[in-house]
C-alpha cells in the first residue's frame, strides 16, 4: 500500500467515524461511549507524540476537560458540538484555575472548526488558549497527516484499522478496476470483435487442459471481444503507469485466493463473482445495470484467461495479441 492509499484510508475512517457521531446527536465524547474515549485518546498519543490520559479515570464527571496530559502541560476537551459557547463554557469553569500553567485545546471530532479558530472568546482564567493553533477538526488533523512519511502514515493507518475494524462501515477505495468497468460499460459490445483462428485453437486447448465446461460457453462468448478490451487496456495506459497490470494484477489475485479451495467450472464463476464483488466495494464505482456490469466483468476475467493470468496453462500455449 502506498502514501496514498494509506492517506485515503485514514481520511475515510475518519469522516465515516465523524459522521457517525455527528449523526448521533450533541453529544459529549464521554457520553459516545468509553471505546470512543479511548480511540481519541490513544490516536492523539500516536499522532503528535503526547501522553494523554482520561481525567474522568482519575475524577469522574470532570467538566471542561476530557484528556489531560501531565508532561507536555495539556488539557484537551474533545466533544461533537462545535460552537463557541461550548469553547467558552469550557474556559470558564473554576477546575481550569488548577492548570493555569497547561494550554487549553479543543478538538472538535464532527464538524469543521475553521469559523472557530477566527473568534475572540471570553478566556476568564488566562489559560494558554491560541484559537489559530489550539483549535482541532478532522481536517486540521489530516492536514498533519498528509505531509508524514509512509512509514508513520502506516502506523496511524494500522492504529485505525485495529481499533475501529469493520465498526464504523467497511471502508472503500478508489481502484482502476473500477475506472476499467466505468470504460467498457460505455462501449457497444453489439459490435464484435475478431481473433485469429491460432489464438481461437490456443484457446480451447487451455480450456480442455483445465476441464472447463460450463466455463466453455462464457469464453466462447467473450473471446471474441479480447482484441478490443485489449486496445482498450492500451489506452488505458496512456493515463498512467501500471494502470491495466494493476487491474489484471486484482484479477490474478482473487484468482490465486479462490483456488485454494475451488476448482475448474466453479473455480471460474467464482472469480467472476469476486471481480464483481471487487468492483462494486470500489469508492469510485460508477453504478450501471447488475446485467450490464456482468458482461463488463466476463469481458475482464475471459481476457485474464487468454493471456495466461488465470488457470493452468497447457506445454507450450502460444498468447498473442492480434
Amino acid at each position: 500500500m502506498n502514501r496514498s492509499m494509506y492517506f485515503d484510508y485514514i481520511e475515510k475512517k475518519l469522516n465515516l467515524l465523524a459522521s457517525r457521531i455527528n449523526s448521533r446527536g450533541k453529544l459529549n465524547i464521554l457520553n459516545f461511549n468509553i471505546h470512543s474515549e479511548n480511540f481519541y485518546l490513544n490516536f492523539f498519543n500516536k499522532l503528535y507524540g503526547w501522553n494523554l490520559k482520561s481525567l474522568n479515570s482519575v475524577t469522574q464527571n470532570v467538566e471542561a476537560i476530557d484528556l489531560i496530559d501531565d508532561s507536555k502541560r495539556i488539557i484537551i476537551q474533545v466533544s461533537a458540538i462545535s460552537t463557541k459557547h461550548k469553547i467558552e463554557s469550557a474556559l470558564e469553569k473554576d477546575l481550569l484555575k488548577k492548570y493555569s500553567n497547561y494550554t487549553f485545546k479543543f478538538i472538535s471530532i464532527s464538524k469543521n472548526a475553521d469559523n472557530l479558530r477566527k473568534k475572540k472568546y471570553i478566556n476568564s482564567h488566562n489559560i494558554k488558549f491560541i484559537p489559530e493553533y489550539d483549535i482541532y477538526d478532522i481536517e486540521s488533523i489530516l492536514a498533519h497527516i498528509m505531509p508524514l512519511k509512509i512509514c508513520e502514515q502506516k502506523i496511524i493507518y494500522q492504529f485505525i484499522q485495529d481499533e475501529l475494524g469493520d465498526e464504523v462501515d467497511i471502508i472503500k477505495l478508489d481502484s482502476n478496476l473500477a475506472i476499467i468497468i466505468d470504460i467498457l460499460s460505455k462501449e457497444d459490445w453489439d459490435n464484435k470483435g475478431s481473433i485469429t483462428s491460432k489464438n481461437s485453437f490456443e484457446i480451447e486447448h487451455k480450456i480442455s487442459y483445465n476441464s472447463l465446461d460450463s466455463a466453455k460457453k462464457i469464453i466462447d462468448d467473450y473471446k471474441i471481444h479480447h482484441t478490443r478490451v485489449d486496445k482498450i487496456y492500451s489506452e488505458f495506459d496512456l493515463s498512467g503507469k501500471n494502470k491495466s497490470s494493476s487491474v489484471i494484477g486484482a484479477i490474478r489475485n482473487e484468482y490465486i485466493k479462490a483456488k485454494k479451495t475451488i476448482h475448474d467450472d466453479d473455480l471460474f464463476l467464482q472469480i467472476v463473482e469476486r471481480v464483481k464483488e471487487l468492483t462494486i466495494k470500489s469508492a469510485n464505482f460508477v453504478k450501471i445495470p447488475v446485467d450490464e456490469l456482468e458482461i463488463c466483468i466476463r469481458l475482464l476475467v475471459v481476457d485474464a484467461f487468454i493471456r495466461c493470468k488465470i488457470f493452468e496453462n497447457p506445454e507450450d500455449y502460444k498468447y498473442a495479441t492480434t
